[in-house]
């Protein structure tokens, strides 16, 4: 069964869908799957590497609405931070979003110490996947999950990143084909 939101976020939803290409977006299921994650996780403290034009952070930010949490969502280019942000008005999501316009990897650094999150979705640059991942695991929780996307359909790309989540005896993931293939991982 599909999600069903109000009528504004469901046009935005519909909109944004027909840029998937431009905007490289999640498929719809891993739109589905990110908000059903969250919502089971029960987070409140959500990283997104990657906002695009805000597609997938609706779908987070959706689920936050019912846990009460927040989404940190980082762009590197300002034109598409500010079309995410407009996205996230008119869903009436921005309440829970504190969107991070930079690279991805300085904006993680400059993090504190004590900044922690237990659900992390990595759509950024796949050459950059370990390094997020070296870089954020210090600010992961004890019971944190991990979703990166394009596993598959960019795997040459990414299996560094896949290398180092299998090293790490910390974590248990799975790779679901979902379109794009998306890598699942949790700390436990």
């Amino acid at each position: 069964m599909d999600i069903i939101f109000d009528e504004v976020t469901s046009q935005v939803l519909t909109e944004l869908e027909k840029t998937q290409k431009e905007f490289w977006n999640v498929p719809r299921k891993t739109g589905v799957l990110l908000n059903t994650f969250v919502k089971m996780m029960n987070a409140q403290s959500v990283l997104e590497i990657g906002t695009s034009n805000g597609y997938s952070g609706i779908w987070i930010a959706k689920a936050l609405q019912e846990t009460g949490g927040k989404l940190t969502t980082i762009e590197f280019y300002e034109s598409r931070q500010s079309v995410a942000i407009e996205n996230f008005k008119k869903c009436g999501v921005y309440s829970h979003i504190r969107p991070v316009l930079g690279s991805a990897c300085d904006a993680i650094m400059d993090f504190a110490d004590e900044e922690k999150f237990d659900f992390v979705f990595i759509d950024a640059n796949k050459r950059e996947y370990k390094e997020y991942f070296k870089l954020v695991r210090p600010h992961l929780t004890d019971k944190a999950m991990i979703v990166a996307d394009n596993i598959i359909s960019h795997a040459d790309k990414v299996q560094p990143f896949i290398d180092a989540i299998d090293a790490d005896k910390e974590f248990q993931y799975t790779i679901l084909e979902v379109p794009g293939g998306i890598l699942t991982a949790y700390r436990g």
